[in-house]
């Protein structure tokens, strides 16, 4: 029996990395928001390392104050994946589009185009959109959650129509008979739901997996079911064994529930670490990253996790014996449990914070054996199929995590040593799917 192992994902969105002040670190370009040659050389060094995709999650909205900080997310999603196509060879590029405020066919389009540029190597991370500003930036305003859910399962079901309206037989390309295409095989889809609709067909042939990979991120029961339906794969935030166990096993069962195989969908945990040659390195590096944020609110928060007040004039000292005795972990935070962990190692609250206790995925600083140790536990304890990395500054992070990460999960049997494919679904494993999975007909939200 074959040995399971992680899949990889890594989020390259903004060019410099993902704490506020990579953009200030030695190295670093500072141009390189716009640069697509630093875009592609990052992910080149991804695909290096093996990583299984590239993923670009994204906002439509101004969400940092520009005035210290770098943009969060890319200046558009599928520019920056189409110049890593070009640059690139294997390495999945995966984007969110939201369905909230695209309609079927620009996402259908724009997502089967990127994957036959890429040579089947597209994905499409189909979410709901929270964000006011980004809906205010579309003239819309968001609508209830509940039916927010009920337009996304239109619209997946609507692109993925779309996407095998031209059927695999249909390009004939007869250049002595003159006959380009069999249009027997290219027929509209002529879907209407509730919120959206789509006539199509949509003139692109398929790419080398059929069409785009579809995952998701989001949680909840709404979410739950999208990416039971529909995702191969799932960005999930847990922030311990426990919680990334229980968000797994409700993910399966939920894929089962409506005849798919569990195996179909993997869970991508959130994690960011930070390689350096020691713990203090690694603190010292991240200490210098949040040169950038304001400190004072940190502690503040922190504070709070902790049902303590704390000031910015304890900065620089650890928590006193009679502040441990009387902190409490905040029971609506999933993050407060770990953060006091830490502060009873006897660091400082610079440290303390240094350790990513308030960031939003786990952090590891430490030395490559230590990030690898954090990832076999939760993979061997069943709380992940696999991490998508939100490394600290691209310029060198990703290096040391392939030179120095990967290595060690090869060596340890949990990560493979080289693509097996040519295409995403390759990397996942994932079913070969053209147009809408035949196992849902019978439960679609959008009819003809």
């Amino acid at each position: 029996m074959t040995t399971p192992q992680m899949l990889l994902a890594i989020q390259i969105a903004n060019g410099y990395g993902a704490q506020p002040g990579a953009w200030r670190m030695p190295g670093v370009d500072p141009s390189g928001y716009t640069d697509m040659d630093v875009l592609v050389r990052h992910a080149q060094a991804a695909e290096r390392g093996k990583i299984q995709l590239v993923f670009l999650a994204d906002t439509p909205a101004l969400t940092v104050d520009l005035e210290r900080e770098a943009p969060q997310m890319a200046v558009d999603p599928l520019v920056v994946l189409t110049s890593m196509a070009r640059g690139t060879e294997r390495i999945g590029l995966v984007a969110t589009a939201s369905t909230t405020l695209n309609e079927p066919y620009t996402i259908a389009r724009q997502f089967k185009a990127l994957d036959v540029a890429s040579h089947g190597r597209a994905g499409w991370n189909a979410v709901p959109t929270s964000s006011p500003a980004a809906a205010a930036n579309h003239g819309l305003a968001l609508p209830p959650r509940a039916e927010k859910y009920e337009r996304a399962h239109e619209v997946v079901q609507i692109v993925q129509a779309l996407w095998g309206s031209w059927e695999r037989a249909a390009w004939v390309r007869d250049v002595a008979g003159g006959r380009f295409a069999d249009t027997s095989k290219i027929r509209p889809v002529d879907l209407q739901g509730r919120h959206v609709a789509s006539r199509g067909p949509l003139p692109i042939p398929p790419s080398e997996q059929g069409q785009p990979v579809v995952f998701q991120a989001g949680g909840g029961g709404n979410g739950l079911e999208v990416a039971a339906r529909y995702a191969s794969g799932v960005y999930a935030n847990p922030f311990s064994i426990e919680e990334g166990r229980a968000h797994r096993t409700a993910l399966r069962a939920a894929a089962e529930r409506v005849g798919r195989d569990p195996d179909e969908v993997e869970l991508f945990a959130g994690f960011m670490p930070s390689v350096a040659s020691s713990r203090r390195a690694a603190l010292d590096r991240r200490r210098r990253l949040d040169e950038v944020v304001d400190l004072d609110q940190r502690v503040t928060y922190l504070g709070a996790m902790l049902g303590l007040r704390l000031g910015a004039e304890q900065l620089d000292e650890p928590l006193t014996d009679q502040q441990l005795a009387a902190a409490r972990p905040s029971p609506g935070d999933p993050r407060a449990p770990h953060t006091l962990e830490i502060a009873r190692e006897g660091w400082s609250l610079r440290d303390v914070l240094a350790h990513g206790v308030i960031d939003y995925h786990p952090v590891v600083p430490g030395t490559a054996a230590d990030v690898a140790d954090h990832m076999q536990q939760w993979f061997e304890a069943g709380a992940c199929d696999g991490f998508s990395l939100a490394i600290d500054v691209h310029a060198d992070g990703i290096d040391a995590f392939v030179d120095q990460v990967v290595p060690l999960l090869q060596e340890r049997g949990l990560f493979h040593r080289d693509y097996e494919g040519a295409t995403l679904r390759d990397h996942l494993g994932a079913p070969d799917q053209y147009g809408l999975d035949p196992r849902l007909a019978g439960a679609a939200h959008a009819s003809s």
